[in-house]
């Protein structure tokens, strides 16, 4: 069983906190300042440029990756780490497009976070070849799937509502119809129990900063099948992903496996970072963490709907549809939000009406939640979020 009384004190939170914006930006795990400066005075400052080979900076990005691989499923060698989630997405949907050269629509929802849109969007562009991004609503996603489709790029859980996608049952009927599938695992992986071999995922990316507890900025990861990853071949050609990046040839010959889908040089501070995160979940079985996460959530809601009538849940009650985040709505949604924030309980808004609650066991008790059931009631009956410096928006929310 995972102690999580050991996870939480591998976390340094402030002090009178509760913290539920992990599905934003994890937080720091305890070890990580010792760690970075490890590697910026005893490796970048000792070693300087030696410390590619010595302090192992050039493998980070495999040996990390398949650490993360642990997590989701994936089996050794097929993820790796680097770049920004936009940039992984951008490989992987170049990749399958070519894959499918015969067909032109990419499948994707209205729940799909809207920088992977955004993406599809621009390669299409690029591309000139006529493809079409269709984006249907989340639950008619299943009956969009046919023979014209090339690619299906789905967030599995929507980053507003918490609503989590049945994975297996999607690819199983785009691999039915031809297509293939990309799943997006940023509101997944830390969150819930993904298992991509299991699901026959042909692509899956993600972030490091989220549930996983990278830091801000920490890079993103990407995941190829075994059975695709020898036929793919790398729109981002970088120079990290060649075959022999210091033979300098003039000419782009892939990497090996999925060592191809890495793009520019590792950021290695980052990355540093990561691994102390990664440390923590060296402990943590992720059925246990499933089962503390959806019992947590059911403590949350079930608090919140008797003490705020007045909010109405976005997120699905049936656990087999539900991430890892516990969603409601209200009108003045920002300024109810700020107001928490303003008393020591962390969650974020998303447009044009959630409050939106990350739920994780790795650093979150019974007692967090009822301390933030009990001051969001005291909030809405007292309607402290009616204030002037609660309405005014930040550039970030």
């Amino acid at each position: 069983m995972t102690d999580f009384q050991a996870t939480r004190a591998m976390f340094d939170l402030p002090d009178g906190v509760t913290y539920l914006d992990g599905n934003s930006l994890g937080p720091l795990p305890a070890a990580a300042p010792e760690r970075m400066a490890r590697a910026m005075r005893g490796e970048w400052g000792e070693m300087l440029i030696t410390g590619w080979n010595m302090a192992g900076w050039m493998d980070q990005p495999a040996r990390l990756g398949d650490r993360i691989g642990r997590l989701i499923g994936a089996p050794e060698g097929t993820t790796v780490l680097g770049d920004t989630l936009s940039i992984k997405v951008h490989q992987a949907l170049a990749a399958a497009l070519a894959l499918r050269p015969e067909r032109r629509v990419i499948l994707s929802d209205s729940g799909n976070f809207p920088s992977d849109l955004y993406m599809a969007q621009g390669l299409v562009e690029q591309l000139g070849r006529g493809h079409e991004l269709r984006v249907v609503p989340p639950e008619e996603v299943e009956a969009a799937i046919d023979e014209n489709v090339a690619v299906m790029m789905i967030t599995e859980v929507d980053y507003r509502t918490g609503r989590r996608h049945d994975m297996p049952a999607l690819i199983a009927k785009a691999h039915a119809a031809g297509a293939l599938a990309i799943w997006d695992l940023a509101h997944s992986a830390g969150a819930v129990d993904v298992d991509v071999a299991a699901a026959d995922t042909d692509f899956a990316v993600g972030c490091t900063y989220k549930f996983l507890n990278g830091g801000p900025g920490a890079p993103a990861f990407i995941h190829v099948a075994p059975r695709l990853i020898d036929e793919v071949q790398p729109a981002l050609s970088g120079w990290l992903g060649h075959a022999d990046p210091f033979a300098f040839e003039p000419g782009y010959r892939p990497g090996p496996a999925i060592a191809r889908m890495r793009v520019g040089t590792p950021p290695v501070l980052a990355m540093a970072a990561l691994e102390t995160a990664l440390d923590i979940w060296d402990g943590v079985d992720m059925n246990d963490l499933r089962a503390a996460s959806l019992a947590l959530g059911d403590r949350f809601i079930a608090g919140v709907e008797a003490a705020c009538p007045e909010l109405e849940l976005a997120t699905p009650r049936d656990h087999a549809q539900r991430g890892s985040q516990v969603s409601f709505r209200h009108p003045q949604g920002y300024a109810v939000m700020q107001a928490l924030i303003a008393q020591g309980v962390i969650g974020d808004f998303r447009a044009p009406d959630i409050l939106r609650f990350g739920i994780t066991p790795l650093y979150l008790s019974e007692g967090d939640i009822d301390r933030a059931v009990d001051v969001l009631a005291a909030i809405l009956r007292d309607k402290s979020w009616d204030r002037p410096e609660f309405h005014a928006r930040a550039a970030v929310t």
